[in-house]
């Protein structure tokens, strides 16, 4: 069996992908610091606001992208290797968070249903079918020529003259076969309701 000796103390021995102390320190001197963060929030909040709402159509939307932007950058500032270059990460951070914001409410509105059309319900349904029906039975129970005029001068939507001509009688007969079918329909459709 091989005999395992054990590490000297009295030196520090480095083992392989472990860091000390000192290139942490290196890490974070090579990144944007917080405090340099912090003053380009109060430097430039309102013009990386203004520059998405020239993006966006709300100020809340614009507001939740800037402050989006702060935050993402500040999880990644140590890749910000020049602090100089903070305040182009944020703008570009504005403009691609607008992106997404914008691709978010074209794609929501692709997926929102159609809404329905105006549509009666089924008991305004049933109920326009009998009215319907019923006008159709008092109709029957007309005169010829009364129900000729009153389907041609309402339901055809021909005037007066039209109706005359078509049923090649006189305006007056048209006027008078009109005024009793309706004066007929009124009492036949009363005594029904």
């Amino acid at each position: 069996m091989p005999v395992i000796a054990p590490m000297p103390t009295g030196r520090q021995t480095r083992i392989p992908g472990q860091r000390d102390g000192s290139e942490d320190q290196a890490a974070d001197a090579a990144g944007t610091t917080v405090d340099h963060l912090t003053e380009t929030y109060r430097a430039h909040y309102r013009s990386l606001l203004g520059l998405a709402a020239l993006l966006l159509d709300d100020t809340a939307s614009c507001e939740d992208v800037v402050q989006e932007a702060f935050i993402r950058v500040h999880s990644a500032r140590k890749r910000v290797r020049d602090p100089e270059k903070t305040l182009a990460y944020l703008r570009q951070t504005v403009v691609n968070l607008s992106r997404s914001a914008l691709r978010r409410r074209i794609l929501g509105l692709k997926l929102l249903s159609k809404p329905m059309p105006d549509m009666a319900s089924a008991e305004e349904g049933a109920y326009d079918q009998l009215e319907r029906d019923s006008l159709i039975k008092a109709m029957k129970g007309l005169q010829r020529r009364q129900r000729e005029v009153l389907v041609l001068r309402y339901f055809a939507d021909m005037t007066e003259a039209q109706v005359a001509e078509t049923l090649g009688i006189s305006l007056g007969s048209v006027k008078a076969y009109g005024s009793r079918g309706i004066a007929a329909l009124r009492v036949s459709m009363g005594a029904k309701t």
